[in-house]
């Protein structure tokens, strides 16, 4: 079985193999059904970082395995912000057993949008948002022109935290200076690696903010 669709992004293939499924982007392999330990680890860390009852943010819906867990948590409201209607489809057709049935939770809101436009447009705040986009900060396969892995879309990201908030991201691969750019703008930066069968581990890297004396959010800088 193969699915083929063609978006502003290029072309997106959803592909089964060896009883799996494959997500390619413009002939790249973006992710498959294998696994999902690191894409839940991007959760737990993320939602271990604050307190009871977060609002999640979940940037990317991927083959579903981090709305999956997202939904086992207490989070009182999971947004899912996915720039692919197609994405959206097959969970609801032959991806829905990995993620799940997730979509149908009732403190779930699937938004379909390019996340950094979106957040132009609301002024909502989260616990905590967990990034899946892509194959992270050092390998991006699609050129987003959003910039959200640079400096002014982690700024952005940052305004969209709540004091004390958790910004998670997922990456195939080590980001060199990637933690050092977090550390300034969002602040401190916990790693972690997940290994993998083959290759370099996957790295998620998660950085927690502190309130101002305003009720803002900035960064701090780790010792």
């Amino acid at each position: 079985m193969e699915e083929r669709v063609f978006t502003d992004r290029g072309e997106l293939v959803l592909r089964s193999r060896d009883g799996h499924f494959e997500l390619i982007s413009n002939g790249v392999f973006l992710m498959d059904t294998r696994s999902g330990r690191s894409e839940r680890v991007l959760v737990r860390a993320a939602l271990a970082a604050v307190g009871p009852r977060p609002r999640l943010l979940l940037g990317g819906l991927g083959v579903g395995f981090a709305l999956a867990e997202a939904v086992r948590t207490d989070a009182v409201e999971i947004i899912v912000v996915e720039v692919e209607p197609a994405v959206v489809a097959w969970h609801r057709g032959v991806l829905r057993p990995f993620s799940e049935g997730a979509l149908d939770d009732p403190r779930v809101r699937v938004v379909t949008a390019d996340l950094a436009v979106w957040f132009t447009g609301t002024s909502d705040r989260f616990d905590a948002i967990c990034l899946d986009v892509d194959n992270g900060p050092g390998w991006t396969i699609v050129d987003h022109g959003t910039g959200l892995f640079r400096r002014s879309g982690l700024a952005m990201l940052r305004e969209h935290l709540r004091p004390g908030g958790v910004l998670a991201l997922w990456s195939a691969s080590t980001a060199p200076g990637f933690a050092a750019t977090l550390d300034r703008l969002v602040g401190p930066v916990h790693t972690v690696r997940i290994p993998v069968e083959r290759g370099r581990p996957d790295v998620v890297y998660v950085a927690s903010c502190v309130g101002d004396d305003r009720g803002g959010v900035r960064g701090v800088r780790s010792p």
